[in-house]
């Protein structure tokens, strides 16, 4: 299974792609789409679509991983990450991807086995089982390859297999 893991957002969209089969994985690619600030708002949304247009369409995954939306203290940066992650998640369903969302809560969960790690344990974490040298930068991509992993983790277990039917 080929899993596009996304930490959504609108200036920076973290993004990796694992391949896991037989409880391994390989890493395919990762990295992040940025868009700078001052550009027209509807601009950045586009180049966010027409980049993961480009990397779904190259890499082929079978599902994209996405962190679900929480509302934070601040409507504005919520509502115009919702924007981004709207556009995102367009991209998946038009190349026909199962899209699978998680928590922060989830994601921590099954990286570390405890729902109330720290970014730097999920990180660390994520570096060791990917056996990678250092933890990829930007934040967001660390984040966007531990949602993959988590997915691996989840879509094998029971209770993944139970969230398609209820």
């Amino acid at each position: 299974m080929i899993i596009l893991g996304i930490d959504p957002g609108y200036a920076i969209v973290g993004y990796g792609i694992l391949e896991y089969s037989n409880n391994h994985f390989t890493i395919i690619h990762y990295g992040a789409v940025t868009t700078p600030a001052g550009m027209p708002f509807n601009r950045r949304l586009q180049i966010i679509y027409d980049e993961l247009d480009v990397l779904i369409s190259k890499y082929k995954p079978d599902v994209m991983a996405i962190e679900k939306l929480f509302y934070n203290t601040n409507a504005k940066t919520v509502i115009d990450v919702a924007q981004a992650r709207g556009v995102i998640v367009l991209a998946a369903q038009e190349h026909g991807l199962e899209i699978a969302e998680y928590t922060p809560l989830q994601v921590k969960q099954s990286v570390v086995g405890y729902g109330r790690a720290e970014k730097k344990q999920v990180q660390e974490m994520m570096r060791m089982m990917l056996k990678l040298e250092k933890i990829p930068k930007p934040d967001d991509t660390a984040d966007a390859l531990a949602m993959a992993i988590c997915h691996a983790h989840t879509s094998g277990s029971l209770v993944g297999k139970l969230k398609k039917y209820y």
